[in-house]
């Protein structure tokens, strides 16, 4: 009957339903297109290019990788997975018995001979096998193991928003060094127009062609141009500073590789299906995948509340004579089931279950607005590229006419035939015009990258080994 007895426990074990709810993807409202999408809708979306292939500028790509190998966050990051991989490992060994071992020796002698073999005592010498193994009749082993499991996936997803971030923060803040670096150049030529002008300006104050307020207002500009220098100084230094952060190392000087102007990005960036974004963007799976830990977290609370049933089970030897203590009547052991259940506590676990559905629906709610905000992210971003680049052409219309009105106005004013103030207002239309045409180039780079981040991107951290093709430098810049 033993062997019978213990077969079908362990069939009832198999073949239990776990208590509490199973998990499912909640039914949510998303649009079957994006708005801004326009004629690119059906084709594949450009997040499944890898970011090297998104990317062309090589300095810019020995940047990433280094940040990929060194950034403090990523490291962390991958930590915290490693931590769940070993959760899931213990919650795992919740399904195989526990055994234990314990042996003791009388360590200064007996002041009696106590003549008990079999039984272990602090005046025996002995060796004890201990055995508990749970039946998870009500699941309580599996929703836990569940819970730990989808709580991994969401971690590993954690990981992967990372890359993601570092990748599209290290592009964006070369970016920004880009365009400060193209300001910069605008600037300091606008400075030189500057000194020449108050240079004319007050050979025409000696000459007495005009007076000193004309020539002042030379001067006022000159000093608004070199300002502007001294601040986009200020600004290289510290994105600089922020770019080497992301790379892991201490702020100093970054190189640079093709220009602002000379960047290269793909030329169609359709961002593919909606339903696409709720498998790829990394936020929404982390969301989903912690919603079904608290899923899970629920059947184990619900579980706790019904009785446990166990096999327990003590093997051993015992012997006041060491020489004895391997001999038949020396021996000791016995197995069977017990059950535990709670009684006084009782309320207290049905708390539990509550607290542990009210989590569930706090984190349902959640992932709910996690797709709120990724469809949100997604539209801004193609508005963003579809109008960045009309407006940069139109810039540079504005651009090209204002140089030429420059052009005409100085010619003019040496000659004596324009007003002091028309070389004033052009000179400053144009200066205002070439920076804002520099931050438009850098805006239409920038918003492809968010528009790629918010698709989720395509590649996988996973497999960066074999994906990266080819190896970082060891130095983030040279003076």
């Amino acid at each position: 009957m033993r062997p019978f007895s213990a077969f079908a426990m362990g069939f009832l074990f198999l073949t239990a339903c776990a208590v509490g709810p199973d998990y499912s993807r909640p039914n949510l409202s998303t649009p079957e297109k994006f708005r801004m999408a326009g004629a690119t809708q059906e084709a594949e979306s450009f997040a499944n290019l890898s970011w090297w292939d998104l990317l062309k500028d090589e300095e810019l790509q020995r940047l990433i990788r280094i940040a990929l190998s060194e950034n403090k966050d990523l490291r962390r990051a991958v930590a915290s997975v490693e931590e769940f991989q070993a959760r899931v490992l213990t919650a795992k060994m919740d399904f195989i018995p526990k055994a234990e071992i314990t042996a003791s020796a009388p360590s200064f002698g007996r002041k009696a001979n106590f003549l008990f073999p079999g039984f272990p005592n602090a005046f025996n010498y002995y060796l004890q096998g201990n055995l508990a193994w749970e039946l998870d009749i009500w699941g309580r082993i599996r929703r836990s193991h569940e819970a730990a499991y989808a709580d991994l996936l969401a971690r590993e997803e954690s990981r992967r928003a990372v890359v993601l971030q570092l990748v599209s923060g290290v592009a964006e803040a070369y970016f920004d060094l880009l365009q400060f670096d193209l300001q910069l150049t605008v600037a300091k030529r606008t400075l030189g127009s500057w000194e020449e002008s108050v240079r004319i300006a007050q050979a025409r104050v000696r000459q007495g062609v005009i007076t000193k307020i004309d020539a002042d207002q030379f001067v006022a500009e000159r000093a608004n141009a070199a300002a502007r220098v001294a601040e986009l100084t200020r600004q290289m230094v510290q994105k600089e500073n922020q770019l080497s952060v992301l790379l892991g190392r201490n702020p100093g000087r970054i190189l640079r590789g093709q220009s602002l102007t000379e960047q290269v990005l793909v030329p169609d960036v359709p961002p593919g299906l909606p339903s696409e974004l709720l498998q790829r963007r990394p936020d929404v799976v982390q969301a989903e995948q912690t919603l079904a830990a608290m899923t899970a977290r629920i059947g184990a609370a619900k579980a706790d509340r019904f009785p446990k049933l166990s096999i327990t089970g003590i093997l051993g030897v015992a012997s006041p004579q060491f020489s004895r203590l391997i001999a038949s009547e020396t021996a000791f052991g016995v197995i069977g089931p017990s059950v535990a259940g709670p009684l006084f506590n009782a309320v207290a676990l049905g708390f539990q279950q509550k607290a542990a559905e009210a989590q569930a629906r706090e984190q349902l709610a959640q992932y709910e607005q996690t797709v709120l905000v990724a469809f949100r992210e997604v539209e801004d971003a193609l508005v963003a590229v579809s109008t960045a680049r009309e407006q940069r052409v139109a810039q540079a219309e504005q651009v090209e006419a204002l140089q030429s009105a420059l052009q005409l106005a100085s010619l003019r004013y040496k000659g004596g035939l324009a007003n002091y103030l028309d070389v004033l207002v052009a000179q400053r239309n144009l200066f205002e015009a070439e920076l804002a045409l520099a931050g438009t180039h850098r805006l239409h780079l920038v918003s492809v990258v968010q528009l790629y981040k918010a698709l989720g991107g395509g590649w996988s951290p996973l497999d960066s080994a074999q994906q990266i093709p080819a190896t970082h430098g060891s130095e983030v810049g040279k003076g």
